[in-house]
């Protein structure tokens, strides 16, 4: 089915797959209505502007609009969106600060940092940070480049690979385990547990993760050493008191699951493109200083994480549109990576494009996603040995048909933006 511009008023973006897999025509017409525009289906104002989005990102710090440090805009509802509502009714009022104090607990993902607000969201990314200094990146980019060729060896000699499930998803779940200083003999223990279609992931994904990361720390405030999970385990808040051991397992665990899933949609999108355009794959064997833009350029243009959710704490204005108090906001990062005000010809790839890293694909202000850091070393490190290992890449025309009738499917949420394969063919080096 292919929507004709007249029924986007009424498509429902959160169910009609048509609207999910190719989003940007529909995005266009949105932004058009207004950068900030009230959908029909559930009351939720869609942020499509990017000015707009970074405003919204940058409160509190700049846009605190009463006495509540917090701000304008709480995150209790960064996951659930209007989807779970607290257990009490959002009456008309001026101001819902204290509703939301009070019920944010019956949320989904309530534990989890991107749906904190200050001052506890300043003190959790505080232990989170104490995860990815710089030196421990630096250590941790030296361990990416020896994974990323011990994966590749297992299927340059077959000439072909489904890159998702035979690079991207071990490769960032093993990175992330090694930053994080899990020891070598249970990661093959958190493979089996995570690994697509376990049982125990469909249920409760991060039980697993809690109980795990909760041993470690207990046992490093016993005995110390100098690895990653003893910082964790010994940091304390910024007002120097301890947090509790499930504070820093929390944290640990968010860490871990966090960031996988939207940084392996980023590698295979940027597959796709090297392996779509033969043009920019010869540019990038040619001249590997392109790579940090090329991927900047990647997340912009096709930003993984679809939405973000705010709730307003207070009457507000918004790109002159007036929100009432506790209404559901929805950030949509790949709509506002393509507003053409920021963005010159923003539906083109462009891999010198200047402002590219003005992208927010990784959000922005006090929500910037911790793990950015890591996701682009990983782009830089995948990218540079699999124009290292082979001498082409190219789009399996047999999986995915012909250049003038590509088949993809797209993950089936609205949450991601996401490829559920990629199979590429291949010539060794």
């Amino acid at each position: 089915m292919v929507f004709a511009v007249t029924d986007f008023e009424t498509v429902n973006f959160f169910r009609d797959r048509t609207v999910q897999d190719d989003p940007y025509p529909y995005f266009d017409w949105v932004r058009a209505q207004s950068p900030v525009w009230q959908e029909p289906n559930y009351g939720v104002y869609m942020v499509t502007g990017h000015a707009e989005a970074k405003e919204i990102y940058r409160d509190p710090a700049t846009f605190p609009a009463h006495d509540d440090p917090s701000g304008t805009y709480s995150s209790c509802n960064a996951v659930s969106g209007p989807f779970v509502k607290f257990s009490v009714p959002v009456e008309d009022a001026e101001d819902v600060s204290d509703l939301i104090a009070r019920y944010r607990h019956e949320l989904p993902f309530s534990d989890q940092l991107p749906t904190f607000d200050p001052p506890m969201h300043t003190d959790h990314r505080h232990l989170l940070m104490r995860l990815i200094t710089p030196k421990r990146l630096k250590e941790n980019e030296d361990f990416m480049w020896r994974y990323a060729d011990s994966l590749i060896d297992a299927f340059t000699s077959d000439g072909a690979c489904e890159f998702i499930g035979s690079y991207a998803e071990p490769f960032t779940m093993t990175v992330v385990a090694d930053l994080e200083g899990v020891p070598e003999e249970d990661r093959s223990l958190f493979r089996d547990h995570l690994s697509s279609g376990h049982e125990a992931v469909e249920h409760k994904p991060l039980e697993f993760l809690y109980d795990r990361f909760t041993g470690y720390i207990e046992e490093r405030r016993q005995n110390a050493g100098s690895d990653i999970l003893t910082g964790l385990a010994t940091a304390t808040f910024p007002d120097g008191s301890t947090p509790e051991i499930k504070d820093a397992a929390l944290i640990a665990a968010n860490l871990f699951v966090g960031g996988q899933e939207t940084t392996v949609r980023m590698l295979s999108f940027a597959l796709r493109t090297i392996a779509e355009r033969a043009d920019l794959q010869k540019l990038l064997r040619e001249d590997r200083e392109r790579i940090p833009n090329f991927i900047e350029e990647t997340l912009r243009l096709e930003s993984p994480l679809r939405t973000q959710f705010r709730m307003t704490r207070v009457r507000t204005s918004l790109g002159g549109v007036d929100i009432p108090a506790g209404a559901s906001l929805m950030l949509v990062p790949g709509a506002c990576n393509r507003d053409p005000r920021t963005f010159e010809d923003p539906h083109e790839f462009d891999i010198d494009r200047a402002n590219a890293r003005q992208h927010v694909a990784f959000g922005f202000g006090i929500h910037t996603c911790a793990g950015a850091p890591l996701a682009r070393a990983e782009g830089k490190v995948t990218l540079n040995r699999m124009l290292d290992r082979t001498s082409h890449i190219a789009i399996s025309e047999q999986e995915h048909g012909r250049a003038d009738a590509r088949r993809y499917e797209y993950l089936p949420t609205f949450f991601l933006r996401g490829l559920q394969r990629l199979h590429l063919e291949l010539a060794a080096a």
